[in-house]
């Protein structure tokens, strides 16, 4: 009697595995999305804070939006975790990242304001669950005072 019941459960753990490798596999790529999410938000944050210093230390001549724009771009350009993910035409090719660059003047005291944008790509997510396309919008600002 004992022997036909344990024939009777033998492809249960199988069973088992396979209804719950799904969610499993959903879950594990679910927290390395979600840290590659938070590593370039984190790189945004510090591009934006490096375009920021760069900014406001004394120079002459002034240091132009541009080059501030620059800073950000290369400082992102190695930094970011895509891996070849649609970009917003608009934005640097490089980084895929915007900037804009704001101050209400060049005198020490001034304020100088530099905002990041970002889109984050899902890497591998949007293949288990298609309905989540798009992406995450990050933003990243920092406002410091002219030296």
């Amino acid at each position: 009697m004992k022997k036909r019941l344990l024939k009777k459960k033998r492809g249960a753990s199988a069973v088992e595995f396979a209804i719950i490798l799904p969610l499993l596999v959903l879950l594990v790529f679910g927290i390395i999305e979600l840290s590659f999410a938070l590593y370039d938000k984190a790189m945004i944050t510090n591009a934006s804070r490096e375009g920021a210093r760069v900014g406001i230390v004394y120079r002459l001549p002034a240091v132009t939006d541009a080059e501030i724009t620059g800073v950000v771009n290369n400082f992102l350009g190695s930094r970011l975790i895509t891996f070849g993910g649609s970009r917003d035409p608009s934005s640097n090719p490089v980084s895929g990242a915007t900037v804009i660059v704001t101050r209400t003047g060049y005198s020490p005291g001034g304020e100088l304001r530099v905002r990041v944008g970002y889109t984050y790509s899902f890497l591998v997510l949007p293949h288990f669950t298609p309905g989540l396309g798009g992406g995450i919008n990050m933003v990243a600002e920092t406002i410091m005072r002219m030296e």
